[in-house]
């Protein structure tokens, strides 16, 4: 267990990379903490970057990663876009002070020390399954933290995907190849898959007509691949109609069928050959990080109470070599009624608490 770390890391092996995808748990931390309207005192918004910086110290203390990278998605141009005009055609434009904390993220992270990957034309999603393959030829292990189910695939022997969901870092699963099996029903190689047959309707991506989650579960059971099953119906062996039903193999022997599942497959799949400029005998992203950036950065996002943990786990720093003193913080004019616990902020007569037992629903 690495001197930086207070707790025993949870996956096994002498390095680990964590890979981070940036705008998943940016986009979470935006909406979680929407309510405090934090911003600087030159008045930029903060309370977004703040969270994912604190879940980068929590996930840096659970797994002990010698290597931190966070991609972001390229916010100007989208080559799956070009594949399907259409995709997340449905969501809203992003809210300015959202705008503006994905590019703040960026430079406060690089200025940490951080690797920060933006690919042109991409998404943090090709920057984790990049990484994943950079480790795994390196005979190191990956540990993926992202609140998205697209990294499920890369999940195997060497690659473990933190899955953030409510409660934060320390109640987020760790998703093997066991539990994504345990809970979904398909293995990590049968990922790709299953999401293509139901479709994302986050991404806009419809799914196969007649094909939800469990149809699709039990179709890759009984027949290994949708390309099997597609090729099943070809022939005529009867194998789909014995899995799912005659009904839905009959909507699923359509043309449309195959296609809509052919084009998922090409918009869903991730780019895992991407230079990120990390190595782990040194450069960026490597840690210790320098102490006084983290103690600067840290403090400069008012994370007074985070400060400490994050000179351990990031810098290498024990308690008593000129960390900072925490005295209690005082209350910020954009969060009404706070007020320090002990542990705990209470907005009026709420008090959050971190919750310490993992939960076990993903959906």
């Amino acid at each position: 267990m690495s001197a930086r770390c207070g707790k025993i890391a949870d996956v096994a092996g002498s390095r680990v990379l964590l890979a981070v995808d940036g705008n998943s748990l940016l986009h979470r931390s935006y909406h979680a903490q929407a309510r405090t309207g934090l911003r600087s005192a030159e008045g930029r918004p903060m309370w977004a970057v703040r969270g994912l910086l604190s879940a980068l110290v929590l996930a840096a203390e659970r797994v002990c990663p010698d290597v931190i990278v966070v991609g972001f998605d390229d916010p100007d141009t989208s080559v799956r876009r070009e594949m399907w005009p259409h995709y997340k055609a449905n969501r809203v434009d992003k809210l300015e002070t959202l705008v503006d904390q994905l590019a703040f993220a960026v430079e406060v992270l690089r200025e940490l020390g951080v690797a920060v990957v933006t690919p042109a034309g991409l998404e943090a999603d090709d920057v984790v399954a990049s990484a994943a393959r950079f480790a795994a030829a390196a005979g190191a292990t990956t540990v993926v933290m992202t609140s998205d189910r697209d990294a499920f695939t890369l999940i195997d022997e060497h690659t473990t995907v933190l899955r953030i969901i409510d409660g934060g870092v320390e109640a987020s699963p760790m998703m093997t190849p066991s539990r994504l099996v345990t809970l979904l029903g398909v293995r990590p190689d049968q990922y790709l898959d299953y999401a293509a047959l139901r479709g994302d309707s986050s991404d806009n991506l419809p799914g196969v007509r007649g094909i939800g989650a469990k149809t699709a579960a039990a179709l890759l059971a009984e027949l290994g691949s949708a390309r099997a099953a597609f090729d099943d119906l070809d022939t005529g062996n009867g194998r789909v109609a014995a899995a799912i039903g005659a009904s839905r193999a009959r909507l699923l022997s359509e043309p449309a069928a195959r296609a809509a599942w052919e084009l998922n497959c090409q918009v869903m799949a991730l780019h895992s050959d991407l230079a990120l400029g990390i190595d782990f005998d040194g450069g960026a992203g490597c840690l210790p990080l320098v102490a006084d950036v983290v103690r600067e950065t840290f403090l400069g996002q008012q994370l007074t109470w985070t400060t400490a943990a994050a000179l351990r786990v990031l810098a290498g720093q024990q308690p008593g070599e000129s960390s900072p003193t925490a005295p209690a913080p005082a209350a910020q004019p954009d969060e009404p009624n706070w007020q320090w616990t002990g542990g705990r902020r209470r907005y009026g007569r709420l008090v959050v608490d971190q919750p310490n037992v993992e939960q076990l629903a993903l959906f």
